[in-house]
C-alpha cells in the first residue's frame, strides 16, 4: 500500500510536468527538538499515475511529530512518493528557513530506467 493516495493519469502518453509547492512544511530538529520550517517543492513528470493532493498534504503533515535531519526528510519524501506513484522523473526540494543564520537547500531526483530496446519505461 503506498503512503500517498493516486489517482489515473488521464494522459499517460503525454509527456508534462506538474509542480506542488508546500509552504507550511514543519518537522523536528532531532537534536535540539526545536521545529524546523521550509518550503517543499515537488516537481513530477507523471506515468500512469497522479498524486492525490489531500493524501499528499496529510503525508506530509506527518512530519511535524518526526525529529529528523533535513537530508532525511527530502531523500524520505522522494523514496515514499516514487513508491506511490512510479513517475517517469521526480525532483524533490526542500528550502528551509534559517536556523543559527544558516539555511539549507537539499534537492533529491529520481528518474525511471529506460529500457534498452527504447519502449517506454516501465509504468509509463
Amino acid at each position: 500500500m503506498s503512503l500517498v493516495e493516486t489517482f489515473p493519469n488521464q494522459f499517460p502518453a503525454r509527456e508534462y510536468e506538474i509542480e506542488i509547492h508546500c509552504p507550511e512544511f514543519t518537522s523536528v530538529c532531532p537534536k535540539t527538538g526545536q521545529p524546523d520550517f521550509g518550503v517543499i517543492t515537488i516537481n513530477y513528470v507523471p506515468a500512469d499515475l497522479c498524486l492525490e493532493l489531500k493524501s499528499l498534504k496529510l503525508y506530509l503533515f506527518d512530519f511535524r511529530q518526526r525529529g529528523i535531519f533535513y537530508e532525511h526528510v527530502i531523500n524520505t519524501i522522494l523514496d515514499d512518493l516514487v513508491a506511490s506513484c512510479q513517475p517517469r522523473r521526480m525532483t524533490v526540494v526542500g528550502n528551509f528557513n534559517p536556523r543559527g543564520g544558516i539555511t539549507s537547500r537539499i534537492t533529491a531526483r529520481y528518474q525511471a530506467a529506460i529500457p534498452r530496446d527504447g519502449s517506454a519505461a516501465a509504468g509509463g
